[in-house]
């Protein structure tokens, strides 16, 4: 008899996340959900993310109402989100209490799985939002970010997945984000936590398609027990997205192991999605091939691509090799975090201002935060010298400790900042909206009533007169080392070189 594997669809929420810039239209996705519910996934990723950021910064589109409409259209479908662990959606630690608060609104929306992550492995930033799922009934999957380094081996993460079973996970994900896991470790690391934490233990595995090799690494990964793994709609994958859904039906063609699909419902998937694509052509990314690459920088496409612009930006695009080779130095003195939001953006920023005003003779405020501890811990030792340099910067000392510990109960003076803007209903969906982006939300609340906004053009038309757009507002994207930096605006950092002051604008990655 042939093993189920399940499948997770991505096309709602991550491949559009990570080959439009997450701009797709709700109104896009909504034709296709019938068959998506359909189809037989044993999930659909449909929110968190930068999902959540995206609609209230450049589609004017409510994004609780935005779960809701997905609950809705896919009655038969398990709903899955991506959770930034102690960040929620945002880009700093929340108090303890409102991390709660967003939990329960997710699942009272109709969320039904949670994948939750910490950028740096932190399981102490994990803690608070699994129990939250946990105490809703949802289903708590605990995540580990794959990544490579001289300190990360197969026995580290088969650790971690012990941990986050300890700590109430239902299911393990190992996410691959930037496409690194090779077929051998992948077999590896699976085959570990299956002997470790039995064989009843829920693996997932999630990768992206970049390095051309991912295919076989989930191949691989189901051969060692993985019980489903993560794909795109073939017309909304590849490139610096996913593996294609209908490219794992057939590779299990004549296998040990099947999958519950309906292919006559894919090809239809795949056809509206062909359709919707290239009504996006101007958020599409570049990358379009395979970027082996990655193997020696250990850098994302997106992040690869948010560092030429910001070179150019300087007008120093001929400097990227220093800065290829800059990013692995930061990321070794900073004690080898994975490169995944917000860490990604904090460590290429960094290295993009060593190489252009001398190594660390600039500190963003994030990098700094980072240094001393206030995003968690990371598995390798900071560097000592880039540390004092941090607290002389900041005047903060450095952390060993759960940062949100630190914090103090926010809920109230966040509920009293929302609901004093204008078009706020008052509703705890639209106080956790303002804690997660407190300055796009008054913004948005002021226009929802306006209805979404569809970027989508349509291909044949004529082409518009170029006029240059105007830059959105930076979420607290200011250098000040609160670690909110978002990663859809530019941010505006004042430098100080040799006395002088000088202003710098650096986009932050898609």
């Amino acid at each position: 008899m042939q093993k189920i594997i399940d499948v997770t669809e991505l096309a709602l929420r991550d491949a559009h996340q990570s080959l439009m810039a997450t701009r797709m239209a709700m109104e896009d996705m909504v034709p296709a959900c019938a068959d998506i519910d359909q189809a037989g996934f044993w999930s659909v990723e449909c929110w968190g993310g930068a999902t959540f950021d995206s609609c209230i910064r450049f589609l004017n589109e409510d994004p609780w109402e935005r779960l809701r409409q997905f609950r809705k259209l896919l009655p038969h479908s398990r709903l899955q989100m991506l959770l930034r662990g102690q960040n929620l959606l945002g880009y700093r630690h929340y108090e303890d209490t409102v991390v709660d608060r967003f939990v329960d609104k997710a699942a009272e929306n109709g969320m039904d799985v949670f994948r939750v992550f910490d950028a740096l492995n932190d399981m102490r930033n994990l803690r608070r939002s699994i129990a939250a799922v946990r105490r809703t009934g949802k289903h708590a999957q605990g995540t580990i970010c794959y990544t490579v380094s001289p300190l990360h081996g197969t026995a580290d993460f088969v650790e971690m997945a012990q941990k986050l079973l300890d700590i109430g996970c239902d299911s393990i994900c190992i996410k691959d984000m930037a496409a690194l896991l090779k077929p051998q470790p992948a077999y590896d690391i699976v085959k570990g936590i299956k002997e470790a934490c039995g064989e009843a233990t829920r693996v997932h595995v999630h990768v992206h398609a970049t390095t051309g090799v991912t295919l076989v690494s989930l191949m691989k990964a189901i051969e060692a027990g993985a019980d489903c793994v993560d794909t795109a709609i073939s017309s909304l994958s590849l490139g610096p997205g996913h593996n294609p859904t209908e490219s794992l039906v057939e590779m299990l063609e004549g296998t040990p192991f099947t999958t519950r699909l309906n292919k006559q419902k894919l090809i239809k998937i795949k056809k509206y999605f062909a359709g919707i694509r290239p009504r996006y052509k101007e958020f599409l990314s570049n990358i379009t091939g395979v970027e082996t690459e990655i193997f020696d920088s250990q850098i994302p496409g997106g992040m690869l691509s948010n560092m030429e612009s910001q070179l150019k930006q300087q007008g120093a695009a001929d400097r990227v090799e220093e800065v290829l080779l800059e990013v692995p130095r930061v990321r070794a003195d900073a004690g080898f975090p994975p490169l995944v939001t917000p860490s990604s953006q904090i460590v290429g920023t960094q290295a993009v201002f060593n190489v252009m005003m001398g190594r660390y003779k600039v500190l963003t405020g994030e990098f700094a935060d980072l240094m001393l501890g206030y995003y968690g811990e990371t598995i390798g030792p900071r560097d000592p010298h880039v540390i004092d340099l941090s607290f002389k910067q900041t005047g903060k000392s450095p952390i060993n400790g759960r940062p949100a510990d630190l914090l103090k109960p926010e809920w109230h003076e966040l509920r009293d900042g929302a609901v004093a803007l204008e078009g706020c209903n008052g509703s705890d969906e639209d106080v956790l909206t303002f804690a997660m982006f407190p300055k796009v939300a008054p913004q948005f609340f002021k226009a929802r009533a306006n209805g979404p906004k569809n970027l989508g053009k349509d291909p044949n038309a004529a082409p518009a007169p170029v006029v240059a757009p105007p830059k959105p507002a930076a979420e607290h994207g200011n250098g000040n080392g609160n670690g909110n930096g978002a990663p859809h605006g530019p941010a505006l950092y004042d430098v100080k070189v040799n006395g002088k002051t000088h202003k710098v604008l650096i986009n932050q990655v898609q």
